[in-house]
C-alpha cells in the first residue's frame, strides 16, 4: 500500500533509552543519514555521568535529539516531532518536551510490570489512555529483533543489543531516508568483526522493513535539502572541530602541535581526536594528572610549539597555579575548558557557562588572560584557530571557553581551504641578534619575542619569579612589579585593537538587546528572530571576545532602551559587564539546570 508523503521544514526526533541501549549511536547514524540526503541539522546527546547507569530508571536514561531542517538550523530544537522511547523510563523522562500529536515509537517488549514500576508508573501508559492525544506505534521491537536474527550464530543478548538498529530501520523509513550510510559506517566500525556488522545490518533492513509493511502511520515525512553554498560539508562534533582548528592554525603558522591533558568529561575527546594524526606531526600527552598536563603544555610553549591543555571545570581549578606560571613567563598556551555542571565534579554529562568568573579571575595576583568562547559546534575550528593566533602573536594564555552542550553537540561544517584562514606570525627572536632582551617588547601589541631554545645567541632566563623589564633577570624591586603588572595587563587589554569590532544582529537599535555568549548562541538567535516576528524591534549581540571586550561594546549596548543578557549560570556575564560598563542598566535570564534554554523560555520571559 503507497503511503502519502508529508512535506516539512523541519523536524525534531529524539532518540532514547537506557544507557545500554545505543541511543547515541543511533542518532548518530540518523544524523549522518540526514547530512548525505541534504538536511541541515544540530545535534545534542544527553546520557547519564555513569558508565552504566541504574537500568530502567529516569535517572538512567540515555538519550540523543537531532533537528534537521531544509533551512538553516541554529538549535537543537525545543520540541520533539518524534520520540523513540525504548524502554518505560525514556518514556516518563521525555514525554514533557514532546508536542501534542507528536509520533511516539515504543518498544512494546520493553513495557513489563517491573520496568513500569522501576520508572515511577502505577498503571502502563500504553494502555491506561495518557498518551491519547499522541500517535503512538507499539512495535515489539526486541521480539522482532530476534526473529530477525533467528539463523545467527549468537546468543539472545548479543542479538539484543541489535535493537537499537530496528528502531533505526523504522526512523530511516519515516523519514524517507537510505540504509546506505548506516551499512557503511557499520561495515567500519566492525571491519575487524564482520560477523556483528551483518548482525546489525540485518536488523537495520528488519525495522526498515517493518515499517514498510506495517501500517504504522497513514504517511511519511520527507524535509527537503538545504539550500547551502557549494563546499565539501561534514557533521561534526564541537570537540573535533576544536581539534581540527588547532591543527590547522599549526601549519599556518609553522609551529609544532603539542596536548597535554588529562580526560575528563566532556572534553577527553580532543585529545583523542588529535591523537589520531601522529603522520601530521602533531604529539599528545595523557599525562597522569592535570597539573602534569598543563606543566607539560608550558614546557613544550617554551620549547617552540603550539601549546594545549584541555579540561573541564574541575580540572580548570587545578590547573590555575600553573596558567599564572604561563602568563609570568609571557608563553602562548591555550587552556581549553569545555564547561560542565559544577560545582566540584558537580554533574559530568550536563552542561552549563558557570567557569566564567574563573577564567576572568580565578588565579592569585594579578594575572590576566584572554578569555574567548565558542558559540556552535561548527564555530569551535575558528574560534580553535583565532585561539591559536592570539597566544601566538601576544605572547599570553588564551583561555577557550566551550562547553559540553556544543562540545559534544554537533552541525554541519563547511570545511574552510587553510590556505584561506587568516596567516598567523609568531615574534620568533633571531639568532645572533646582539639588541634582544627576553622582555622586550613589540611596540603594537607589547608581546615579547619568543626565544627558541638552542638558538644561538639568545639564552636568557625564565621562571614563575618576577623578572626586571627588558632584561628578564630575577627582580623583587617595588616599581619594578608595578610596571610589569601593568604590562601584562595592558597587553591583553591591546588585544581589543586587534579583534573584530561587536556586532549586533538583527534590529541596529530600539527597544529590546538580547546579549548572549558561548554555546547559547543559537538558541538566542532563534529567540530574537521570534520576538521580531511578533513586531518587537531586537537586536541580538553574542560575545565571542570576554577579555578583552571588543572596543566599541559601550556604543552597541548604549542603542537600546533595554538590555537582557541570557547565560546558562547565575548571572556571571551580566555582572561582569555590570562591572565594566555601570553606565547601563541590565536585566538577566539564567538556567543553572545543565540543559540548554529553550527558544520558549527565553521568548516567554521577554513577553511576560
Amino acid at each position: 500500500m503507497s503511503k502519502s508523503v508529508i512535506d516539512c521544514d523541519q523536524a525534531v526526533i529524539k532518540f532514547a533509552g537506557d544507557s545500554g541501549d545505543g541511543m547515541q549511536l543511533t542518532g548518530t547514524l540518523f544524523s549522518e543519514a540526514a547530512v548525505k540526503s541534504g538536511n541541515d541539522l544540530a545535534t545534542f546527546p544527553d546520557y547519564p555521568a555513569e558508565i552504566r547507569a541504574p537500568q530502567n530508571t529516569v535517572a538512567g536514561v540515555s538519550g540523543f535529539q537531532v533537528h534537521i531542517g531544509k533551512n538553516k538550523i541554529h538549535t537543537s530544537g525545543d520540541y520533539f516531532d518524534v520520540l523513540v522511547a525504548m524502554n518505560p523510563a525514556s518514556l516518563k523522562a521525555n514525554l514533557k518536551w514532546t508536542k501534542r500529536g507528536a509520533t511516539i515509537i515504543t518498544n512494546l517488549d520493553a513495557f513489563d510490570e517491573n520496568a513500569l514500576t522501576k520508572a515511577g508508573y502505577d498503571t502502563n501508559p500504553l494502555n491506561d489512555g495518557s498518551l491519547e492525544s499522541y500517535h503512538v506505534i507499539k512495535a515489539p521491537i526486541s521480539s522482532l529483533t530476534r526473529e530477525a536474527l533467528a539463523d545467527a550464530d549468537a546468543d539472545i543478548r548479543t542479538k539484543d543489543k541489535s535493537r537499537n538498529m530496528f528502531a533505526l530501520g523504522i526512523i530511516l523509513y519515516l523519514f524517507n531516508k537510505t540504509l546506505d550510510s548506516s551499512f557503511e559506517y557499520l561495515d567500519d566500525k566492525f571491519g575487524k568483526k564482520p560477523q556483528v556488522a551483518q548482525y546489525n545490518k540485518t536488523v537495520l533492513e528488519a525495522g526498515y522493513s517493518y515499517a514498510l509493511h506495517a501500517e504504522l502511520t497513514p504517511s511519511t515525512i520527507h524535509v527537503a535539502p538545504a539550500q547551502l553554498a557549494k563546499g565539501k560539508y561534514r557533521n561534526v562534533t564541537g570537540n573535533v572541530a576544536t581539534a581540527w582548528g588547532f591543527m590547522a592554525a599549526s601549519e599556518r603558522s609553522g609551529r609544532p602541535l603539542f596536548l597535554g591533558s588529562y580526560p575528563i568529561t566532556p572534553a577527553t575527546d580532543i585529545l583523542v581526536e588529535l591523537a589520531k594524526y601522529k603522520s601530521l606531526g602533531v604529539k599528545t600527552f595523557q599525562a597522569e594528572d592535570e597539573i602534569a598536563g598543563i606543566c607539560s603544555s608550558i614546557g613544550a610553549s617554551f620549547a617552540g610549539s603550539l601549546a594545549i591543555t584541555t579540561t573541564s571545570g574541575p580540572g580548570f581549578s587545578l590547573k590555575s597555579e600553573a596558567i599564572g606560571l604561563a602568563v609570568i613567563t609571557e608563553l602562548p598556551l591555550i587552556i581549553v575548558n569545555v564547561q560542565r555542571s559544577g560545582p566540584s565534579t558537580g554533574m559530568p554529562t550536563k552542561s552549563e557557562q558557570s567557569d566564567l568568573y574563573q577564567a576572568l579571575f580565578g588565579r592569585n595576583g594579578e594575572c590576566p588572560c584572554i578569555v574567548i568562547a565558542a558559540a556552535s559546534p561548527s564555530d569551535c575550528f575558528y574560534t580553535a584557530y583565532e585561539a591559536a593566533k592570539l597566544t601566538l602573536e601576544h605572547m599570553t594564555p588564551v583561555i577557550l571557553l566551550s562547553d559540553g552542550y556544543i562540545g559534544n553537540g554537533s552541525q554541519l561544517f563547511k570545511i574552510p581551504a587553510v590556505k584561506n584562514l587568516p596567516p598567523i606570525h609568531p615574534p620568533i627572536a633571531q639568532a645572533g641578534d646582539a639588541e634582544y632582551k627576553p622582555y622586550r617588547r613589540n611596540a603594537e601589541t607589547l608581546a615579547r619575542e619568543w626565544a627558541l631554545p638552542g638558538t644561538p645567541g639568545l639564552l636568557h632566563r625564565i621562571g614563575g619569579l618576577e623578572k626586571e623589564d627588558g632584561k628578564g633577570s630575577v627582580s623583587t624591586d617595588a616599581l619594578n612589579h608595578e610596571k610589569m603588572v601593568q604590562l601584562r595587563h595592558e597587553k591583553v587589554q591591546r588585544v581589543a585593537n586587534r579583534i573584530p569590532k561587536q556586532e549586533a544582529e538583527g534590529d541596529e537599535n530600539g527597544d529590546l538587546l538580547l546579549v548572549s555568549w558561548g554555546g547559547t548562541y543559537g538558541t538566542v538567535h532563534a529567540a530574537a528572530e521570534e520576538l521580531r516576528k511578533r513586531g518587537k524591534t531586537t537586536g541580538h549581540a553574542h560575545f565571542r571576545h570576554i577579555m578583552p571586550l571588543p572596543s566599541n561594546t559601550a556604543d552597541i549596548l548604549g542603542n537600546y532602551r533595554k538590555i537582557v543578557v541570557c547565560e546558562l549560570n547565575g548571572g556571571q556575564f551580566v555582572n561582569y559587564l555590570r562591572m565594566t560598563y555601570p553606565q547601563f542598566a541590565y536585566e538577566q535570564i539564567n538556567k543553572v539546570q545543565g540543559q540548554p534554554f529553550l527558544v520558549e523560555e527565553i521568548v516567554n520571559q521577554i513577553l511576560t
